[in-house]
Protein backbone atom coordinates (compact mmCIF):
# COMPACT_ATOMS: atom_id res chain seq x y z
CA UNK A 1 0.00 0.00 0.00
CA UNK A 2 1.66 3.40 -0.72
CA UNK A 3 2.36 5.73 1.90
CA UNK A 4 1.79 9.47 1.59
CA UNK A 5 5.14 11.34 3.43
CA UNK A 6 5.13 15.14 3.24
CA UNK A 7 6.57 17.05 0.59
CA UNK A 8 7.62 20.36 -0.88
CA UNK A 9 5.60 21.97 -3.44
CA UNK A 10 7.17 21.35 -6.33
CA UNK A 11 8.85 23.72 -9.03
CA UNK A 12 7.80 23.94 -12.67
CA UNK A 13 9.40 21.34 -14.13
CA UNK A 14 11.00 22.42 -17.86
CA UNK A 15 10.29 20.69 -20.61
CA UNK A 16 12.63 22.32 -23.08
CA UNK A 17 16.46 22.57 -22.96
CA UNK A 18 16.71 25.58 -24.35
CA UNK A 19 20.25 26.90 -24.38
CA UNK A 20 21.81 23.56 -24.71
CA UNK A 21 19.87 22.45 -27.73
CA UNK A 22 20.44 25.71 -29.38
CA UNK A 23 23.71 25.43 -28.96
CA UNK A 24 24.11 21.89 -30.36
CA UNK A 25 21.87 22.61 -33.39
CA UNK A 26 24.20 24.48 -34.93
CA UNK A 27 26.21 21.74 -35.30
CA UNK A 28 23.52 19.02 -36.21
CA UNK A 29 21.28 20.24 -38.89
CA UNK A 30 22.93 17.46 -41.31
CA UNK A 31 24.24 13.96 -41.30
CA UNK A 32 27.34 13.91 -40.10
CA UNK A 33 28.91 10.36 -41.51
CA UNK A 34 28.87 12.30 -45.02
CA UNK A 35 31.45 15.03 -43.22
CA UNK A 36 33.57 12.50 -42.51
CA UNK A 37 34.64 11.39 -45.24
CA UNK A 38 35.51 13.29 -48.95
CA UNK A 39 35.14 10.60 -51.55
CA UNK A 40 31.94 10.37 -52.35
CA UNK A 41 32.44 6.54 -53.88
CA UNK A 42 33.49 5.58 -50.63
CA UNK A 43 30.67 7.21 -49.28
CA UNK A 44 28.45 5.56 -51.59
CA UNK A 45 30.00 1.94 -50.62
CA UNK A 46 29.09 2.36 -46.70
CA UNK A 47 26.45 0.10 -45.58
CA UNK A 48 24.40 0.52 -42.17
CA UNK A 49 26.57 -1.69 -40.20
CA UNK A 50 29.63 -0.08 -41.10
CA UNK A 51 28.44 3.50 -38.77
CA UNK A 52 28.04 3.48 -34.88
CA UNK A 53 25.98 5.68 -33.78
CA UNK A 54 24.63 7.07 -30.37
CA UNK A 55 20.80 7.13 -29.29
CA UNK A 56 18.81 7.56 -26.25
CA UNK A 57 17.68 5.06 -23.99
CA UNK A 58 13.13 5.56 -23.65
CA UNK A 59 13.27 8.22 -25.87
CA UNK A 60 9.85 9.59 -24.53
CA UNK A 61 10.42 10.15 -20.95
CA UNK A 62 9.46 13.59 -19.08
CA UNK A 63 11.07 14.04 -15.83
CA UNK A 64 9.39 12.37 -12.69
CA UNK A 65 7.57 15.42 -11.31
CA UNK A 66 9.49 16.35 -7.36
CA UNK A 67 6.90 15.53 -5.21
CA UNK A 68 6.50 12.60 -6.87
CA UNK A 69 10.44 11.22 -7.10
CA UNK A 70 10.77 12.35 -3.81
CA UNK A 71 8.53 9.77 -2.88
CA UNK A 72 10.28 7.19 -4.59
CA UNK A 73 13.34 7.90 -3.09
CA UNK A 74 11.87 7.24 0.11
CA UNK A 75 10.13 4.03 -0.74
CA UNK A 76 14.00 2.80 -2.42
CA UNK A 77 16.01 5.55 -2.62
CA UNK A 78 18.22 2.92 -5.90
CA UNK A 79 14.58 2.96 -7.54
CA UNK A 80 14.47 6.95 -6.89
CA UNK A 81 17.89 7.47 -8.67
CA UNK A 82 17.32 5.28 -11.38
CA UNK A 83 14.11 6.82 -12.67
CA UNK A 84 15.85 10.46 -12.33
CA UNK A 85 16.50 11.04 -16.10
CA UNK A 86 14.82 12.84 -18.89
CA UNK A 87 14.72 13.44 -22.76
CA UNK A 88 13.32 16.21 -24.84
CA UNK A 89 11.02 15.71 -27.50
CA UNK A 90 11.75 13.01 -29.96
CA UNK A 91 12.07 15.82 -32.91
CA UNK A 92 14.70 17.81 -30.66
CA UNK A 93 16.89 14.96 -30.30
CA UNK A 94 16.82 14.39 -34.31
CA UNK A 95 17.50 17.68 -34.72
CA UNK A 96 20.74 17.30 -32.40
CA UNK A 97 21.75 14.33 -34.49
CA UNK A 98 20.53 11.28 -32.60
CA UNK A 99 19.66 8.38 -35.12
CA UNK A 100 18.67 6.06 -32.86
CA UNK A 101 15.23 6.33 -29.99
CA UNK A 102 13.61 3.91 -27.83
CA UNK A 103 9.75 3.55 -27.46
CA UNK A 104 8.07 1.49 -24.27
CA UNK A 105 4.85 0.39 -25.52
CA UNK A 106 2.00 -0.48 -23.47
CA UNK A 107 -1.32 -2.59 -24.89
CA UNK A 108 -4.64 -0.86 -24.27
CA UNK A 109 -7.02 -1.62 -27.20
CA UNK A 110 -10.49 -0.34 -25.51
CA UNK A 111 -8.23 3.18 -24.13
CA UNK A 112 -8.64 4.12 -20.82
CA UNK A 113 -6.78 1.27 -18.68
CA UNK A 114 -4.18 3.49 -18.23
CA UNK A 115 -5.86 7.01 -17.34
CA UNK A 116 -5.45 8.74 -14.21
CA UNK A 117 -1.93 7.01 -13.01
CA UNK A 118 -1.85 6.84 -8.84
CA UNK A 119 1.16 9.31 -8.88
CA UNK A 120 -0.93 11.89 -9.15
CA UNK A 121 -2.92 10.99 -6.81
CA UNK A 122 0.18 10.61 -4.50
CA UNK A 123 1.29 14.07 -5.26
CA UNK A 124 -2.01 15.81 -4.37
CA UNK A 125 -2.07 13.54 -0.90
CA UNK A 126 0.85 15.33 -0.55
CA UNK A 127 -0.37 18.41 0.04
CA UNK A 128 1.46 19.44 -3.62
CA UNK A 129 -0.54 20.12 -6.99
CA UNK A 130 0.36 17.85 -9.54
CA UNK A 131 1.45 19.34 -12.78
CA UNK A 132 -1.20 19.45 -15.68
CA UNK A 133 -1.30 15.83 -17.08
CA UNK A 134 -2.99 14.33 -20.62
CA UNK A 135 -5.25 17.30 -20.69
CA UNK A 136 -6.36 15.65 -24.53
CA UNK A 137 -7.56 12.46 -22.55
CA UNK A 138 -5.18 10.72 -24.95
CA UNK A 139 -5.43 8.01 -22.44
CA UNK A 140 -8.64 7.20 -23.72
CA UNK A 141 -8.11 7.09 -27.15
CA UNK A 142 -7.75 2.85 -27.87
CA UNK A 143 -4.41 1.62 -29.07
CA UNK A 144 -0.92 1.36 -28.05
CA UNK A 145 0.46 3.67 -25.04
CA UNK A 146 4.03 5.11 -24.54
CA UNK A 147 5.28 5.53 -21.19
CA UNK A 148 7.72 3.80 -19.03
CA UNK A 149 6.25 2.52 -16.06
CA UNK A 150 2.76 2.58 -15.11
CA UNK A 151 1.24 4.98 -12.48
CA UNK A 152 4.75 6.29 -11.01
CA UNK A 153 6.95 7.26 -14.46
CA UNK A 154 3.94 7.93 -16.41
CA UNK A 155 4.52 11.14 -18.02
CA UNK A 156 5.43 11.03 -22.12
CA UNK A 157 6.03 13.66 -24.57
CA UNK A 158 3.66 11.63 -27.10
CA UNK A 159 1.65 9.21 -24.81
CA UNK A 160 -0.21 7.88 -27.63
CA UNK A 161 2.47 5.45 -30.23
CA UNK A 162 0.24 6.63 -33.40
CA UNK A 163 1.36 10.35 -32.65
CA UNK A 164 4.85 9.58 -31.88
CA UNK A 165 5.22 8.01 -35.35
CA UNK A 166 3.46 10.93 -37.14
CA UNK A 167 6.07 13.09 -34.79
CA UNK A 168 8.63 11.10 -36.41
CA UNK A 169 7.12 11.24 -39.76
CA UNK A 170 6.66 14.62 -40.19
CA UNK A 171 10.83 15.20 -39.30
CA UNK A 172 11.32 12.73 -41.59
CA UNK A 173 9.23 14.22 -44.48
CA UNK A 174 11.15 17.76 -43.77
CA UNK A 175 14.55 15.73 -44.07
CA UNK A 176 13.90 13.16 -46.98
CA UNK A 177 18.18 12.05 -47.16
CA UNK A 178 18.10 11.45 -43.26
CA UNK A 179 20.56 8.46 -41.89
CA UNK A 180 18.15 5.93 -41.62
CA UNK A 181 16.72 6.00 -38.31
CA UNK A 182 16.32 2.85 -35.82
CA UNK A 183 13.83 2.37 -33.50
CA UNK A 184 13.56 0.10 -30.48
CA UNK A 185 10.91 -1.26 -28.80
CA UNK A 186 9.34 -2.97 -26.10
CA UNK A 187 6.16 -5.05 -25.48
CA UNK A 188 5.74 -3.73 -21.37
CA UNK A 189 3.20 -6.13 -19.31
CA UNK A 190 6.01 -6.14 -16.37
CA UNK A 191 3.90 -6.52 -13.34
CA UNK A 192 5.10 -4.01 -10.50
CA UNK A 193 3.89 -4.26 -6.80
CA UNK A 194 1.01 -1.70 -5.66
CA UNK A 195 0.34 -0.73 -9.33
CA UNK A 196 -2.31 -2.05 -12.04
CA UNK A 197 -1.57 -5.17 -13.60
CA UNK A 198 -0.36 -4.21 -17.47
CA UNK A 199 -2.44 -5.55 -20.01
CA UNK A 200 -0.53 -8.69 -21.65
CA UNK A 201 0.64 -8.83 -25.05
CA UNK A 202 -0.48 -11.70 -26.77
CA UNK A 203 0.41 -12.39 -30.44
CA UNK A 204 -2.57 -10.23 -31.55
CA UNK A 205 -1.13 -7.31 -29.34
CA UNK A 206 2.31 -7.52 -30.72
CA UNK A 207 0.21 -7.75 -34.40
CA UNK A 208 -0.66 -4.23 -33.48
CA UNK A 209 2.74 -2.97 -33.74
CA UNK A 210 2.60 -3.61 -37.24
CA UNK A 211 -0.61 -2.26 -38.10
CA UNK A 212 0.21 0.62 -36.27
CA UNK A 213 3.30 1.61 -37.85
CA UNK A 214 2.38 0.93 -41.21
CA UNK A 215 -0.79 3.33 -40.65
CA UNK A 216 1.78 5.75 -40.37
CA UNK A 217 4.58 5.16 -42.16
CA UNK A 218 4.61 3.69 -46.25
CA UNK A 219 6.35 0.90 -47.36
CA UNK A 220 8.69 3.17 -48.87
CA UNK A 221 9.37 4.33 -45.47
CA UNK A 222 10.22 0.95 -43.83
CA UNK A 223 13.62 -1.13 -44.00
CA UNK A 224 11.74 -4.72 -43.07
CA UNK A 225 13.08 -8.19 -43.17
CA UNK A 226 12.03 -9.03 -46.75
CA UNK A 227 13.90 -6.05 -47.71
CA UNK A 228 16.80 -7.20 -46.00
CA UNK A 229 16.45 -11.18 -46.99
CA UNK A 230 16.09 -10.52 -50.41
CA UNK A 231 16.39 -14.13 -52.27
CA UNK A 232 18.37 -15.72 -49.40
CA UNK A 233 15.78 -18.48 -47.22
CA UNK A 234 16.67 -16.87 -43.87
CA UNK A 235 17.28 -13.33 -42.64
CA UNK A 236 20.22 -14.59 -40.99
CA UNK A 237 21.82 -15.84 -44.18
CA UNK A 238 21.21 -12.66 -46.02
CA UNK A 239 23.25 -10.37 -43.50
CA UNK A 240 25.84 -13.43 -42.97
CA UNK A 241 26.34 -13.81 -46.81
CA UNK A 242 25.19 -10.27 -48.28
CA UNK A 243 25.85 -7.98 -45.41
CA UNK A 244 23.23 -5.08 -44.67
CA UNK A 245 22.12 -2.24 -47.12
CA UNK A 246 24.59 0.64 -48.08
CA UNK A 247 23.42 3.32 -46.41
CA UNK A 248 22.64 5.73 -49.85
CA UNK A 249 20.17 3.14 -50.86
CA UNK A 250 18.05 3.43 -47.64
CA UNK A 251 18.35 7.43 -46.45
CA UNK A 252 14.94 8.80 -45.31
CA UNK A 253 13.82 5.14 -43.65
CA UNK A 254 13.31 3.58 -40.56
CA UNK A 255 14.40 0.08 -38.93
CA UNK A 256 12.33 -1.00 -36.30
CA UNK A 257 13.27 -4.39 -33.93
CA UNK A 258 11.43 -5.68 -30.91
CA UNK A 259 13.48 -6.15 -27.74
CA UNK A 260 11.77 -8.82 -25.93
CA UNK A 261 12.12 -12.53 -25.09
CA UNK A 262 11.68 -15.41 -26.77
CA UNK A 263 8.18 -15.70 -25.12
CA UNK A 264 7.41 -12.30 -26.58
CA UNK A 265 9.27 -13.20 -29.88
CA UNK A 266 7.76 -16.43 -30.80
CA UNK A 267 4.28 -14.72 -30.11
CA UNK A 268 5.42 -12.10 -33.39
CA UNK A 269 6.61 -14.67 -34.94
CA UNK A 270 2.92 -16.56 -35.12
CA UNK A 271 1.77 -13.66 -37.16
CA UNK A 272 5.14 -13.83 -39.34
CA UNK A 273 7.01 -16.75 -39.29
CA UNK A 274 10.06 -16.57 -40.67
CA UNK A 275 9.73 -12.76 -40.32
CA UNK A 276 7.81 -12.35 -43.73
CA UNK A 277 5.68 -9.80 -44.20
CA UNK A 278 7.18 -8.17 -40.76
CA UNK A 279 8.16 -4.70 -40.02
CA UNK A 280 9.88 -5.62 -36.97
CA UNK A 281 13.06 -7.12 -36.71
CA UNK A 282 13.65 -9.14 -33.43
CA UNK A 283 16.20 -9.78 -31.00
CA UNK A 284 16.97 -13.69 -31.98
CA UNK A 285 19.70 -15.34 -30.82
CA UNK A 286 22.26 -15.89 -33.49
CA UNK A 287 21.44 -19.39 -35.02
CA UNK A 288 17.94 -18.74 -35.69
CA UNK A 289 16.94 -17.71 -39.07
CA UNK A 290 15.30 -14.67 -37.76
CA UNK A 291 18.48 -13.43 -35.75
CA UNK A 292 20.22 -10.16 -37.68
CA UNK A 293 19.74 -7.87 -35.24
CA UNK A 294 21.13 -8.16 -31.64
CA UNK A 295 20.41 -6.27 -28.18
CA UNK A 296 23.14 -7.23 -25.91
CA UNK A 297 22.93 -4.64 -23.33
CA UNK A 298 26.12 -5.15 -20.99
CA UNK A 299 29.15 -4.08 -23.24
CA UNK A 300 31.89 -5.37 -20.52
CA UNK A 301 30.68 -8.45 -19.56
CA UNK A 302 29.71 -9.37 -22.77
CA UNK A 303 32.11 -7.42 -24.71
CA UNK A 304 33.91 -10.06 -26.60
CA UNK A 305 30.66 -11.41 -27.51
CA UNK A 306 29.90 -8.61 -29.08
CA UNK A 307 32.92 -7.96 -31.06
CA UNK A 308 32.45 -11.40 -32.70
CA UNK A 309 28.86 -10.77 -33.27
CA UNK A 310 29.74 -7.38 -35.06
CA UNK A 311 32.78 -9.33 -37.26
CA UNK A 312 30.19 -11.60 -38.58
CA UNK A 313 28.29 -9.19 -40.15
CA UNK A 314 25.19 -8.73 -37.25
CA UNK A 315 23.68 -5.33 -36.12
CA UNK A 316 24.29 -5.00 -32.27
CA UNK A 317 22.69 -2.62 -29.83
CA UNK A 318 24.48 -2.30 -26.49
CA UNK A 319 24.18 1.01 -23.64
CA UNK A 320 26.90 3.00 -22.76
CA UNK A 321 25.10 3.63 -19.32
CA UNK A 322 22.35 2.55 -17.27
CA UNK A 323 19.80 3.58 -14.18
CA UNK A 324 22.00 7.01 -13.85
CA UNK A 325 25.00 4.98 -12.34
CA UNK A 326 27.78 6.47 -14.65
CA UNK A 327 26.40 10.20 -14.77
CA UNK A 328 26.15 10.40 -10.84
CA UNK A 329 30.41 8.98 -10.80
CA UNK A 330 31.35 10.71 -14.07
CA UNK A 331 32.85 7.08 -15.26
CA UNK A 332 33.30 6.72 -18.96
CA UNK A 333 34.43 2.70 -18.82
CA UNK A 334 31.28 1.29 -19.91
CA UNK A 335 31.13 4.28 -23.12
CA UNK A 336 34.62 3.32 -23.75
CA UNK A 337 33.42 -0.16 -23.87
CA UNK A 338 30.68 0.63 -26.03
CA UNK A 339 33.20 2.51 -28.58
CA UNK A 340 35.40 -0.44 -28.91
CA UNK A 341 33.22 -3.33 -28.75
CA UNK A 342 32.25 -2.25 -32.55
CA UNK A 343 28.56 -2.03 -31.90
CA UNK A 344 26.60 -0.21 -34.66
CA UNK A 345 24.05 1.24 -31.70
CA UNK A 346 24.98 2.91 -28.33
CA UNK A 347 22.15 3.76 -26.06
CA UNK A 348 22.72 6.84 -23.39
CA UNK A 349 20.36 8.72 -20.94
CA UNK A 350 22.89 11.58 -21.50
CA UNK A 351 23.99 12.36 -24.94
CA UNK A 352 23.51 15.78 -22.90
CA UNK A 353 24.50 16.02 -19.72
CA UNK A 354 21.83 16.12 -16.80
CA UNK A 355 19.89 19.10 -15.80
CA UNK A 356 18.77 16.88 -12.62
CA UNK A 357 21.80 16.73 -10.67
CA UNK A 358 25.18 17.87 -10.64
CA UNK A 359 27.23 16.07 -13.39
CA UNK A 360 28.84 16.82 -16.57
CA UNK A 361 28.96 13.12 -17.95
CA UNK A 362 28.25 13.36 -21.85
CA UNK A 363 28.16 10.04 -24.26
CA UNK A 364 29.44 12.06 -27.71
CA UNK A 365 31.96 10.82 -29.58
CA UNK A 366 35.48 12.77 -29.66
CA UNK A 367 34.28 14.81 -32.43
CA UNK A 368 30.98 15.89 -30.76
CA UNK A 369 28.87 14.28 -33.25
CA UNK A 370 26.39 11.66 -32.46
CA UNK A 371 27.56 9.39 -35.56
CA UNK A 372 30.24 8.11 -36.97
CA UNK A 373 32.22 5.41 -39.31
CA UNK A 374 34.15 2.50 -38.03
Amino acid sequence: MFLFPKQEKPNKMKLIYCAFISLLLAFSTCDTWQNLISDEEEIKAIMLNDVQLIGSHNSYKVAIEKPLLDYLFQLDSATGRSLQYEHPPLTDQLELGLRNLELDVFHDPKGGYYSNPAGLDIVRASGNTSLSFDEEENLKVPGLKVFHVQEIDFRSHQLLFRDALVELKNWSDKNADHFPIIITINAKDGEIPNTRKPLLFDAVALKNLDDEIRSILPKEKLITPDLIRGNKATLEEAVLKNGWPKIANIKGKFLFVLDEGDTKLDLYLENFPNLKGAVLFVNKEEGNPEAAFRIINDPITDFDKIQSLVKLGYMVRTRADADTKEARTNDYSRFERTKASGAQVITTDYYMPSRLFESDFQVIFEDGSYERVK
